[in-house]
C-alpha cells in the first residue's frame, strides 16, 4: 500500500483549482480521451453484491476477533452497514479497552485471518454472496464506454474485497487501484487515497470532480462529499433497465459539471434503482 498517502491531511486531496481550466496529463497508450474521463469508485456490499444470508459477515468475523483479541465484544449486536472493517472492529471492542492504535497494530494479522476464515466458510460449495440485479450488465456497459474507469472504494479489508469479487466473478472490471477498510477507521479517508493512487497509475492530474462514488449507504455519500466527488446512491428495488438508467445519470453528472449548472461541483447525488 502507498505509505506516502497514509495520514495526509484533507488539504492535499480536496479542491485543486478550477476544474474547467485544469489540464490532464496521461499516457498516450491509454484508451480513454483526456477531458471526458471519469473514475467510478464502487462500494461492494449492498451496491454490487449481497450476502445470501443475513449476518453472514459475522460468521467469519466473530471467531477471528475472539482468536486475535480474546473477544468479539458487541459485534453480535451491531449494525455494520457502511462502516469500514477497522471501524467495525474498534466499535465492537472499544468497551473492552481496545484502542484504535492497538487494533491498527494488528491489522495485517486481522486481514490475513479474516480472509482465511472467509475462504473456509465460502469454499464448501454453498452460495455465500450473490450479485444484485443488473450489476454485471451495468459493469459490462461501463467497461465498453470510453469515458469510464472503475475502482473499488469499500469498507472491506482489501483481501476480503478481492475475495468477494473473485467469488462473484467481477474481478475483471476493477483494474484500477482503490482504497479499502484496512487503511482507516474513517470511511471519509478512502476516496482521497484511491484518487492519489489512480492519478499515479494513469499519469493524470484528475480533479475530485472527475470521481463519482457509487454506493448504497449515507456513509458512501458522505465520503464523496468530503472528498469533493459526486455520488450515485443505489436503491434496492427491482426496476426497468438498470444499465441504461445508471449510464444516463452518469452522463447527466458529466454534462452538469461541464455546464456549471449551479448545483456545485461536489455533493450532487442521483439515485439509481436496483
Amino acid at each position: 500500500r502507498d505509505a506516502e498517502t497514509r495520514g495526509r491531511g484533507d488539504a492535499e486531496t480536496r479542491g485543486r483549482g478550477d476544474a474547467e481550466t485544469r489540464r490532464n496529463v496521461r499516457s498516450p497508450r491509454h484508451r480513454v480521451p483526456v477531458s471526458p474521463c471519469r473514475i467510478l469508485l464502487w462500494d461492494i456490499d449492498g451496491t454490487l453484491i449481497r450476502s445470501v444470508r443475513t449476518g453472514a459477515y459475522k460468521d467469519y468475523t466473530i471467531p477471528v476477533l475472539e482468536e486475535i483479541f480474546g473477544t468479539a465484544g458487541r459485534l453480535g449486536d451491531m449494525q455494520v452497514s457502511g462502516m469500514t472493517d477497522l471501524q467495525i472492529v474498534y466499535e465492537a471492542l472499544s468497551d473492552h479497552g481496545f484502542t484504535q492504535d492497538q487494533i491498527f497494530a494488528r491489522v495485517q494479522e486481522l486481514a490475513s485471518r479474516l480472509t482465511e476464515k472467509a475462504r473456509s466458510v465460502t469454499g464448501n460449495g454453498a452460495k455465500f454472496f450473490e450479485l444484485l440485479p443488473g450489476v454485471r450488465e451495468t459493469l459490462e456497459a461501463l467497461a465498453a464506454h470510453p469515458r469510464y474507469e472503475s475502482a473499488l472504494v469499500t469498507g472491506n479489508i482489501e483481501s476480503m474485497a478481492q475475495l468477494k469479487m473473485e467469488l462473484v466473478g467481477l474481478s475483471e472490471f476493477f483494474t484500477l487501484p482503490g482504497a479499502f477498510g484496512d487503511e482507516s477507521h474513517n470511511r471519509r479517508d478512502l476516496p482521497a487515497r484511491a484518487a492519489e493512487r489512480i492519478r499515479k497509475h494513469l499519469q493524470m492530474d484528475l480533479a475530485p470532480e472527475q470521481f463519482i462514488v457509487i454506493g448504497d449507504t449515507p456513509n458512501d455519500i458522505d465520503c464523496a462529499r468530503h472528498f469533493g466527488a459526486r455520488a450515485v446512491a443505489v436503491e434496492h428495488r427491482e426496476a426497468g433497465d438498470v444499465r441504461q438508467h445508471l449510464l444516463q445519470l452518469l452522463e447527466q453528472q458529466v454534462e452538469a459539471h461541464h455546464l456549471g449548472d449551479g448545483r456545485g461541483d461536489a455533493g450532487l447525488v442521483d439515485v439509481v434503482p436496483l
